[in-house]
């Protein structure tokens, strides 16, 4: 038996999308990736399925050096809409920063990705559409998380190099 990918129909994407939606509910990353690749694969500028595909990568972040945080982040750099751009790219380093430290690294090493976010957050506030407080609800998140550390662990944070997560210097 060949192992060759096969092809959907243009027509069965709206399915193929509220399946890939069922299995992010139900906890099953992986599944909802590959269908976004499916997706992608006929409509390569499929914004719901884009936006999807960078959800599911960052649902899979263990807080390991494997996690895909910048294969995500280009997903998210390809949505059409600026507020989505910097929402979602917010999200990531949010979520990047939870794995890092649910996974054991000092809240210290950590804060830089939570400011980070809260960055992309703000700007993303700053252009939201009208009665979406999506960027000022995960903004509010962020600051309860960092207000939650010991004030030691706010103060001694490192500077941190985005792009990887080391500490720069």
């Amino acid at each position: 038996m060949e192992l060759k990918l096969k092809t959907i129909s243009k027509s069965g994407i709206l399915q193929a999308i509220a399946k890939a939606e069922t299995y992010r509910y139900l906890n099953e990353p992986e599944e909802t990736e590959s269908i976004c690749r499916d997706v992608l694969a006929v409509d390569a500028n499929n914004q719901v399925a884009l936006r999807l595909l960078g959800l599911a990568i960052a649902d899979q972040f263990r807080g390991a050096s494997c996690d895909r945080c910048s294969e995500a982040e280009s997903v998210f750099q390809r949505l059409a809409d600026p507020y989505e751009r910097l929402y979602y790219t917010g999200l990531l380093h949010e979520r990047r920063a939870k794995a890092l430290l649910r996974a054991g690294e000092p809240p210290r090493m950590l804060v830089p990705l939570f400011e980070v976010a809260m960055t992309y957050f703000e700007q993303a506030a700053s252009i939201r559409p009208e009665d979406n407080d999506d960027a000022i609800l995960r903004w509010n998140r962020c600051v309860r998380l960092l207000l939650s550390l010991p004030r030691t662990e706010r103060e001694g944070a490192v500077e941190l190099d985005v792009a990887d997560g080391a500490p720069v210097g």
